[in-house]
C-alpha cells in the first residue's frame, strides 16, 4: 500500500482498538476490518481528505442502512454481530461508495446529540430566579438539533435524590452527583420562544436530518439510540425557530423574537471552543449590546476558560472537566459567576452556586 493508505489504514485501526473498543465491540470490529482492506481503503480515498475519518465513513454507512438502502448491513447491526457487520460494511463500501462519499461529504459528524438538561435546568432557573423573570425566551447558539431548547419539558434525576422538571415527560434524563452540595430547585419559568442558532442546524422534523442523527450514534448502543429516539420526538412535536448561520451576525435577529416582558436567555454548551477567541469576544460584545435595552442572561458549560469572563476557579485548562457559567448583564452591570463545574458533557456534575 502506499504511504498515504497506510496512514488511513493506521487511523482506523486506531479508532477501533483504542476510542470504540471502550463502549461499542461492533465498530471495533468494523474499523479494524476496514484497516485491514486495500480495496475499502481505496474507497475511502474517494472522499475528500478532511472527510475520510471514521466518524463520519461509519456515520454515513449507517445512514445507508437505516434508510433501507444496505439490508445486510442493516441486519448485521440489528443482529451486533461484529464479523457479519464488517463484512457487510466493506461490501457496502465497495458497492455504493459513491452513496458512501455523498454523505459523508454533505453532512457533519453529530456525535452527542442529545441534549444537556441537567447542566442547563438548575443554571437557567437560577439566573432567571435573579433576574426576577417569570418568562424566558431561550437562545441556543450551536443548537445544532435543538435539542437544548426542550431544558423545560423533560425530567432530570439527580443521583443525590433529587429531581428537577417534569417527571411524567418521556424524556427523563440521569446525571450523576459529586460533592455534598445540593441543586437549586427553583421552577423554570415559562418558556415563551424557542430559537437555535448554528451554521448547520438539523431540522428533527426533516425525515434525512432525523435520520443523520440516528445515523451518528453507534449500532450497539441501545440506550443513547432510545434516549436520542425519544428527544427528537419531543423537540418535533414542538418545533424551535431555526436561524442557519454566523451566530454572531444573527444574535440582533434571534433577540427581536424574544418578546417584552421576557427575559432573554442564551446558552452554549461546548459551542464556543470552536470559535477562535477573537469571535468569543464579539459574542460577548454582542450580548452587552442587546442589554442595552433590557436585562440578558447567558448561561454556558464550557471547558476551563473557553466561556469570556466566566470565572475558571483556578482550575487549569484542557483539565478534562468544564464550568457551568452564569452571566447577567443588567445594563451597564455585568455578574459573572462559575455555579458548578461538569464532566462527560453534563452526566456528572457538582453545583458550586448557592441553593
Amino acid at each position: 500500500m502506499a504511504g498515504r493508505t497506510r496512514t488511513l489504514a493506521q487511523v482506523y485501526r486506531h479508532f477501533g482498538e483504542v476510542e470504540a473498543a471502550k463502549a461499542s465491540p461492533l465498530y471495533e470490529r468494523v474499523a479494524v476490518a476496514l484497516s485491514e482492506s486495500d480495496e475499502a481503503l481505496r474507497a475511502i480515498e474517494a472522499a475528500p481528505a478532511r472527510r475520510r475519518n471514521p466518524t463520519l465513513i461509519l456515520a454515513a454507512l449507517h445512514d445507508l442502512a437505516l434508510a433501507g438502502r444496505a439490508p445486510e448491513l442493516a441486519a448485521a447491526y440489528a443482529a451486533a454481530d461484529g464479523d457479519a457487520a464488517a463484512d457487510a460494511a466493506i461490501d457496502t463500501l465497495l458497492r455504493k461508495t459513491d452513496a458512501v462519499v455523498t454523505v459523508a461529504s454533505c453532512r457533519r459528524p453529530r456525535p452527542d446529540e442529545t441534549g444537556r438538561g441537567a447542566v442547563l435546568y438548575p443554571a437557567i432557573a437560577e439566573v432567571a430566579r435573579r433576574a426576577g423573570a417569570h418568562q424566558v425566551g431561550l437562545i441556543d447558539v450551536g443548537c445544532s438539533a435543538g435539542l437544548n431548547l426542550t431544558v423545560d419539558r423533560v425530567g432530570i434525576r439527580y443521583g443525590n435524590g433529587q429531581s428537577l422538571g417534569d417527571p411524567s415527560s418521556p424524556v427523563q434524563v440521569p446525571a450523576s452527583i459529586v460533592g455534598d452540595r445540593a441543586l437549586p430547585t427553583w421552577p423554570l419559568p415559562e418558556v415563551v420562544v424557542r430559537v437555535g442558532i448554528d451554521v448547520d442546524p438539523a431540522d428533527v422534523t426533516d425525515a434525512d436530518d432525523a435520520r443523520w442523527l440516528r445515523a451518528c450514534v453507534w449500532p450497539d448502543q441501545p440506550e443513547r439510540i432510545a434516549r436520542l429516539e425519544a428527544e427528537t420526538a419531543l423537540a418535533a412535536s414542538a418545533p424551535p425557530l431555526l436561524l442557519r448561520g454566523d451566530a454572531i451576525e444573527l444574535m440582533r435577529d434571534a433577540f427581536a423574537h424574544v418578546p417584552a416582558g421576557a427575559l432573554p436567555v442564551v446558552t452554549t454548551t461546548w459551542a464556543l471552543s470552536r470559535f477562535p477567541l477573537e469571535s468569543r469576544l464579539r459574542f460577548l460584545h454582542r450580548l452587552d449590546e442587546e442589554a442595552a435595552g433590557r436585562a440578558v442572561a447567558w448561561v454556558s458549560a464550557e471547558g476551563v476558560g473557553v466561556a469570556p469572563t466566566i470565572p475558571t476557579l483556578g482550575d487549569r485548562r484542557a483539565s478534562g472537566h468544564s464550568i457551568i457559567g452564569l452571566a447577567l448583564f443588567d445594563g451597564p452591570t455585568l455578574h459573572t459567576e462559575a455555579v458548578g463545574r461538569c464532566w462527560s458533557q453534563g452526566r456528572l456534575l457538582s453545583w458550586l452556586g448557592d441553593s
